[in-house]
């Protein structure tokens, strides 16, 4: 349990690879819309992601809404980086390779983070991971690409996802609340963003990546062809290839933002 931001505590679990250490630290905020997902949801992810990236990963059960609306869940996420960043020593971590990554909504919650840490003056984040990130409230990317009603979500679950988030549009307009709404993205970490080909939130994804690299901020965007949201989770049975080799891609980024010496060998069939 971690000290919450409002007298409540955050619970999470905390995965450690083999092998010695210090590892980097990895604060990975799942995904489900701000309303659904958990820890015991997450734990196969978490742990393929601190076995291939070979990171500590610290999983937060953050406050879901409808019950909790923004910012609460932000604010629990906040504080787990804030905790997680002042005990690396006690983790086996390192203080200078902290990152935080989400997808969906937890990608939303790790540009938050970012922005947030920066604004004030808090932890110092060294690398940012969002898949398929959910970026702003509004609809100004609506047009669904075609097939839509097959997709993983469609439009009007986005709409109803925001809805049960947001107090009111105002929220919404908080670059806390829709990242891509900040006036100002500079001095943020460096980022990978990864995006879905058949997935209504792609280009809004492709946007937040284009406004941090015109902010000057490292990014390395890809995007998945064929992919639909979600696909990032499908990591056990029925395996989806895809779904690791982008595993293997965030993991190259973390080697080359680091600067690893020697390069790590992947399992990834």
């Amino acid at each position: 349990m971690v000290p919450g931001p409002d007298g409540n505590n955050v619970p999470i679990r905390v995965y450690t690879p083999e092998g010695e250490g210090p590892f980097p630290v990895l604060v990975w905020m799942h995904g489900g819309g701000f309303m659904l997902g958990d820890i015991e949801s997450y734990d196969p992810v978490c742990r393929v992601l601190a076995e291939e990236l070979g990171c500590i990963v610290v999983s937060p059960d953050y406050r879901l809404a409808p019950e909790h609306k923004f910012p609460a869940g932000l604010r629990d996420c906040y504080a787990v980086v804030e905790w997680a960043a002042s005990r690396t020593e006690i983790l086996g971590g390192d203080s200078d390779k902290i990152i935080v990554g989400g997808d969906s909504a937890g990608g939303n919650l790790a540009a938050a983070v970012s922005l947030m840490a920066r604004d004030k003056g808090g932890p110092e984040i060294d690398y940012q991971v969002l898949v398929y990130p959910t970026t702003t409230f509004s609809y100004e990317f609506a047009d669904e690409p075609q097939g839509g009603a097959n997709y993983f979500i469609t439009e009007p679950d986005l709409e109803w996802s925001w809805d049960n988030y947001l107090e009111n549009q105002i929220d919404g307009m908080s670059p806390y609340a829709s990242p891509l709404q900040a006036n100002d993205l500079s001095d943020l970490p460096p980022a990978t963003v990864l995006t879905a080909e058949l997935d209504p939130l792609q280009d809004e994804g492709v946007a937040y990546a284009e406004r941090l690299a015109d902010a000057g901020v490292p990014v390395k965007h890809s995007n998945y062809d064929d992919m639909v949201h979600s696909f990032f989770t499908n990591l056990s049975e029925p395996r989806v290839q895809e779904a690791w080799d982008a595993v293997a891609e965030i993991d190259a980024h973390l080697e080359d933002a680091f600067g690893e010496e020697e390069e790590r060998e992947l399992v990834v069939a």
